[in-house]
C-alpha cells in the first residue's frame, strides 16, 4: 500500500498553505435512514463518528481540486485568518499564535448631533476620602528680594479751569457757547474763537494771546480783537512786530476794524523794518516818534473815516497798541505807540506800575436852573470829547521785567480790580521764567464779573 495519499491528507490538514476552499473528506454516504429507524445516539456511537472523521482515507486517489473560492476577506482589505490546527497526541505543542494589528473597518460617514455642554455635578467627598491638600507657604530669605506689586498708574492730569477774581462768579460760562453766524461768500473773514503765539528773540520771552470775551461767546458774536505777531528780516538785524487791537463793542464793523488796523500797521512796519530797527539800535528817539505817529495816524483817519456816521469826534472803532522788540541781545530798548483804548504796564520788583496816562474825562455841565435870569437860545451842548493822544513810550528793558500790552478788554480790569493785579503779579514773578502758552492762556483768562469783554495781551520777559 502506497503512503501518498497519506501525506496528501496529512498535509492538507497542517499545511499553513492549504487551502481553505477545498472540501474536506468525510465518512462514506451509507444507507438513507428510514422512517422506521431510530439515531443511535449512544456514546460508542459518538465515539465512532469521531475516529470516523479523523480517520485518513482508506485509499484510493483524491478527486482533482475543483476552482478555488474567491477570498472576498482579501477583497474587502481584511486579513485572511490562518485555518484551524488540531495538534496529534504525538506531536509536540504548537508555538503560541502571532499577534495580529487590530481590524480597523472603515464606516460611512455619519452625522453628528450638536453637542450639549453638561455641567458635572459637584463632587461630594465622602467621610473615608481624604481632603486636598494645600501646599505650605513659602519662605523667603533675607537675600531673597520681595515680589514686586505693580503700581497703579494714575491719570494725567488736566489743565487748570480758568478762576475768576471776587466775592461772586461772572454771569456768563467760562467756555464758548455758540459759534458766530456765517455767510458762504465771506468764509476768509471768520476769526477762530482764540489766537495764541509765542517767541524768544534777543533777551525777551514773548508770549500773545487773543481771545473771544464771555458776553460774545454767550451769544455767538464774532471776536472783534485782532493779534498780529510778525519778524521782519533775520539775524540780529531781525525786528519783531507785535500789534495788538480792540475793537470797540458800540462800533459798527468793530471787527473789521481791528483786523485793518493791524494789517496796515504790519505793512507799513514790513516796509520800513531795516531803518527802524537801526534807529532803535542807535536810540533815536525823536525820529522814532515822529515817524510812528505819522504811520499811525495815516492808518487811523482811514479807520476814522470808516466809522459809523454821526459819531462823536475821537471816537475810534478800534485801539492799538504796537510793540518793536528788536532781535539784537545786546538792545533792550522796546518802542510801543498806538492810539485809542488800550494799555500799557510793566511789573517791576513784584508791583504793576501803569505806563499810560489817564485818558483826560470831559467836564461836566452844570445843571440847569429852573428858572434862568438869563436863557439862552437853543439846548446847551456839552463840550466834545478830545481826541485821545498818540501813545508813545521807550521802554528800557531790565532783567527780570515783565511788559504788558492789551486791549481795552484787559486794561480796564487790571486798573480797577486790586485783586486780579496782585494775582497775575504773583504768577508772572515766578523765578524759574515766564509761563509756557498754556499757563498763559489760563492767566489771561482769569475772569472778573462784570468784565465781559474780548482780551488781547502781549507780555515780553526779559532774561
Amino acid at each position: 500500500m502506497s503512503q501518498q495519499p497519506e501525506d496528501d491528507w496529512w498535509n492538507r490538514l497542517y499545511d499553513d498553505s492549504a487551502d481553505e476552499s477545498a472540501p474536506e473528506p468525510g465518512p462514506e454516504p451509507g444507507p438513507e435512514p428510514g422512517p422506521d429507524s431510530a439515531p443511535d445516539d449512544t456514546l460508542d456511537a459518538r465515539f465512532g463518528s469521531a475516529v470516523l472523521a479523523t480517520a485518513p482515507p482508506s485509499g484510493g486517489a483524491e478527486p482533482p481540486p475543483g476552482p478555488a473560492a474567491p477570498d472576498t476577506a482579501r477583497l474587502r482589505g481584511i486579513p485572511r485568518a490562518e485555518p484551524l490546527r488540531v495538534r496529534a497526541p504525538w506531536e509536540p505543542p504548537l508555538p503560541p499564535p502571532r499577534p495580529r494589528p487590530p481590524l480597523h473597518a472603515v464606516e460611512p460617514p455619519s452625522v453628528t448631533p450638536p453637542v450639549r455642554a453638561v455641567t458635572p455635578p459637584p463632587v461630594s467627598r465622602t467621610a473615608s476620602e481624604p481632603p486636598p491638600v494645600t501646599p505650605p507657604p513659602v519662605s523667603r530669605t533675607a537675600s531673597e528680594p520681595p515680589p514686586v506689586t505693580p503700581t497703579p498708574v494714575s491719570p494725567a492730569p488736566r489743565a487748570p479751569h480758568p478762576g475768576h477774581i471776587g466775592d461772586g462768579p461772572p454771569t456768563y460760562a467760562a467756555e464758548p457757547t455758540a459759534l458766530p453766524a456765517a455767510c458762504a461768500g465771506e468764509l476768509g473773514q471768520l476769526v477762530a474763537d482764540t489766537a495764541l503765539d509765542g517767541a524768544r528773540y534777543g533777551s525777551g520771552t514773548l508770549r500773545a494771546v487773543s481771545m473771544r470775551g464771555d458776553s460774545a461767546r454767550y451769544r455767538g458774536q464774532p471776536r472783534r480783537d485782532s493779534l498780529l505777531t510778525a519778524r521782519f528780516g533775520s539775524g540780529t538785524g531781525a525786528l519783531v512786530l507785535v500789534a495788538v487791537a480792540g475793537g470797540v463793542r458800540a462800533a459798527e464793523g468793530a471787527q473789521r476794524a481791528a483786523a485793518d488796523a493791524c494789517h496796515r500797521v504790519g505793512a507799513a512796519v514790513g516796509q520800513s523794518h531795516a531803518r527802524l530797527a537801526e534807529d532803535i539800535r542807535a536810540d533815536r528817539r525823536g525820529e522814532l516818534r515822529s515817524g510812528l505817529q505819522r504811520l499811525a495816524e495815516r492808518g487811523f483817519g482811514r479807520l476814522r473815516a470808516a466809522a459809523e456816521p454821526g459819531a462823536p469826534p475821537g471816537e475810534y472803532p478800534a485801539g492799538l497798541r504796537c510793540l518793536l522788540l528788536p532781535a539784537d541781545p545786546e538792545c533792550r530798548l522796546r518802542i510801543v505807540f498806538g492810539l485809542g483804548p488800550g494799555g500799557l504796564f510793566r511789573l517791576r520788583d513784584g508791583r504793576w506800575q501803569d505806563l499810560e496816562p489817564r485818558r483826560p474825562e470831559p467836564p461836566h455841565a452844570e445843571p440847569p436852573h429852573a428858572e434862568p435870569p438869563h436863557p439862552e437860545p437853543g439846548p446847551a451842548e456839552p463840550p466834545p470829547l478830545p481826541a485821545d493822544p498818540f501813545r508813545f513810550r521807550a521802554c528800557v528793558a531790565r532783567p527780570g521785567d515783565t511788559l504788558l500790552l492789551c486791549s481795552a478788554g484787559l486794561a480796564e480790569p487790571l486798573r480797577e480790580e486790586p485783586a486780579l493785579a496782585a494775582e497775575l503779579a504773583g504768577r508772572w514773578a515766578d523765578p524759574d521764567g515766564p509761563p509756557g502758552l498754556a499757563a498763559f492762556l489760563a492767566d489771561t483768562q482769569l475772569r472778573v464779573k462784570g468784565y465781559a469783554d474780548d482780551r488781547t495781551a502781549a507780555a515780553v520777559w526779559e532774561g
